[in-house]
C-alpha cells in the first residue's frame, strides 16, 4: 500500500526513482549548482525549505557539498519524512509534515525547492502551492522546482511519450506497467506545459521567472521574488 502519491512506497522510492525519471539524480545537481551561487554570495548561513522533500535526497546530497545551510524539510508523506529524519540523522534540520499548499511560513528563506512534487495538484491547488512557496521566501529569495511536463501538441506529446516509455522498457518495465504508468498522466498527475509554469510563477508575483533545464517530460525553472 502506498503511503504517498508516487508510484511507490517510500520505503522503495529510492531505489526506484532513477528508473522512472531519466536524469532524476541531474535534477538535484542543477539546483544545487544555483544554490551554490546564492550561497557565495550570502554573509550568513543560508536558510532553505525543501517541500515535498521526500526522502531527503536533496538535502543529504547538498550537504554533503555545501556547509553553511539551514535546512527545513517538509512533505505531507510521514513514511517518507521517517526515512529522511534517518537518513539525516545527526543533522540540525527541521521536519515539517506539511503539503506544499498549506505551508505556513513568511519571508523566512532564502531559498525554497520543490523536486517532483507539484504535479499531483490540479491547477488551481497548484498555484495555491507555488504562491505559498512564494510567501515563504525572503525578498531576493530564489524559488527551483523541477517538474513532469505536457508537450504543446498532441503530436509531439505522442513522441514524447513513446521516448519516455522506451526508457521505461529500457530500465526493467513491461510493457502493460509501461502503459499503466503512463496512463496516469491526467488521472494521478496532472503535468503542464511550460508555457503554463512561467504563467503560475509569473502569476505567483516572481519578478524575474527562467527555465533552468529540460529533457525527456520534465523541466526545471528558478524564480527571484
Amino acid at each position: 500500500m502506498k503511503d504517498n502519491t508516487s508510484s511507490y512506497n517510500s520505503s522503495i522510492y529510492d531505489a526506484n526513482i532513477t528508473n522512472v525519471l531519466p536524469y532524476y539524480s541531474e535534477f538535484h545537481g542543477q539546483v544545487i549548482d544555483v544554490a551554490k551561487m546564492i550561497i557565495l554570495e550570502s554573509k550568513e548561513k543560508v536558510k532553505w525549505l525543501d517541500t515535498g522533500c521526500g526522502t531527503g535526497t536533496l538535502a543529504l546530497r547538498a550537504l554533503s557539498e555545501i556547509s553553511d545551510i539551514e535546512f527545513t524539510l517538509c512533505d505531507p508523506s510521514e513514511g517518507m519524512l521517517e526515512i529522511a529524519k534517518e537518513k539525516l540523522s545527526g543533522k540540525d534540520i527541521r521536519f515539517n509534515t506539511v503539503a506544499s499548499d498549506a505551508l505556513s511560513y513568511t519571508n523566512e528563506f532564502d531559498i525554497v525547492t520543490a523536486i517532483q512534487s507539484h504535479h499531483y495538484y490540479d491547477i488551481e491547488s497548484r498555484n495555491i502551492a507555488v504562491k505559498k512557496c512564494y510567501e515563504a521566501l525572503k525578498e531576493d529569495g530564489i524559488f527551483m522546482t523541477f517538474e513532469n511536463i505536457m508537450m504543446s501538441s498532441e503530436e509531439s506529446e505522442a513522441i514524447a511519450l513513446k521516448r519516455w516509455g522506451q526508457f521505461l522498457l529500457d530500465h526493467g518495465w513491461t510493457p502493460e506497467g509501461v502503459k499503466a504508468h503512463q496512463a496516469r498522466r491526467g488521472t494521478e498527475m496532472f503535468p503542464i506545459t511550460i508555457e503554463q509554469h512561467l504563467e503560475i510563477l509569473k502569476n505567483a508575483g516572481f519578478k524575474s521567472v527562467n527555465i533552468l533545464w529540460v529533457s525527456y517530460m520534465q523541466a526545471g525553472f528558478w524564480a527571484i521574488k
